[in-house]
Parts: structure tokens; sequence; C-alpha cells
């Protein structure tokens, strides 16, 4: 599977790109679901993927649906290599690592928006520069969305509009993202006339 294609909309929509190996003294790649290819299709590119690996930390986590490539990444023959059953248990791992990484360290995170953006959020919070950190979204496209209204975070949303898991109210799901909460904004449909609720529709997959 190819970078999955995003539409551009609006400006504060996350732009993705094939990752590319880069010089650094610490590599740290993070992954779910089919960002597992995004990975191996960026060793494919350098003449020296030892030597990357070498000094490189891989985190991986299976993708919301279900993908999981866990043993093609542990063949590759990380430095380090972790395994988590879900982001929210490989969010607590990579803030561990970033305590010690330094300046030139280089991040490749690779799978899905929610994934991507999670991870990107802890390393920036360390103060490493956005210039480091590439991004390429591969796999299942539903989102990460934050209701405005209660500010709970709803994760894996695939149908637009969908109920708010926290406070209970339909939602829009806007192309509008957070970088801060790593999460696409949703908004209340029927706000001017109640129970005007529009069918849901897949639109995430």
């Amino acid at each position: 599977m190819t970078l999955t294609p995003v539409e551009p909309t609006i400006k504060s929509r996350p732009v993705y790109a094939p990752l590319e190996p880069r010089p650094g003294h610490l590599h740290l790649i993070i992954a779910d679901g089919e960002g597992a290819d995004a990975v191996t299709d960026m060793l494919a590119k350098t003449s020296d993927a030892g030597q990357l690996l070498a000094s490189a930390h891989l985190m991986y986590c299976p993708g919301p649906n279900g993908t999981d490539l866990t043993e093609r990444l542990r063949a590759l023959g990380a430095l380090q290599f972790f395994r988590a059953p879900t982001i929210p248990a490989l969010l607590p791992r990579l803030k561990r690592v970033l305590v010690d990484a330094h300046m030139g360290s280089q991040f490749y995170l690779a799978g899905t928006e929610g994934l991507c953006g999670q991870a990107e959020t802890a390393i920036m919070q360390t103060g490493f520069p956005a210039s480091a950190i590439q991004k390429e979204h591969r796999g299942s496209t539903v989102r990460r969305v934050q209701c405005v209204h209660c500010k709970g975070i709803t994760e894996n949303v695939a149908t637009d509009p969908f109920q708010c898991s926290h406070c209970g109210l339909s939602l829009f799901v806007r192309d509008h993202y957070s970088r801060r909460l790593a999460a696409f904004q949703g908004v209340n449909i029927d706000a001017e006339d109640p129970g005007d609720v529009p069918p849901s529709v897949v639109r995430f997959k």
C-alpha cells in the first residue's frame, strides 16, 4: 500500500510525504498498521540500511483495522524494537526515550493520522523542531476527533456525523486539525434544529 492520499482542504490539514532516510545519530521510528510498509520502503531507499538500523529505536503497534506487521519490523534488526498493543500503550515508551534524545535525532512517523499526530505532539513538546520529524500516512483513514463542546476525544471515528462518546451530541467532522491536540474538530450538527440529524455515512475507513 502506498502513501494514503489526502485531499487538500484547509490550511490546518496535515500534509504527508514519503519517508526519506536522513543522517542522524539516533533514528526514532514510530509506526502502526500499514505504516510498517512505509518503514521498509524508506529503508529500501538507502544503500546502508544496516547502519541506520544500528542506531534506530523502532516502536510499533497494530492499526485500528487490525493490521499487525510486527514480525516484519522485528526482523529488520533495529538496535531496539518495542511492540505495543495500542497507541496509548506506545506513547509512554516514546516519552521515556525522548528524555535521552539529543538534537540531531531523526524522527520517522508512519501509519494512521492518530499515530502520527500524537507522536509528533510528544516529540515537539520536548523541544525538537518540526524539521526533524517526517510523517507518512498509510492505511486506515479513521480520525481522532475532539468534540468542541465537551472537549472529549473520540478515537477511530469512521462515520460523519457521529455521536460524541462523551456527551452524546451529534457531531459533524471538520477538516480543521489541532496539532496541539492531535485531533480533528467535531461540531454539533443540529444545534439550530435539535433532532435534525442527517444519516451517518462512512467517510473514513
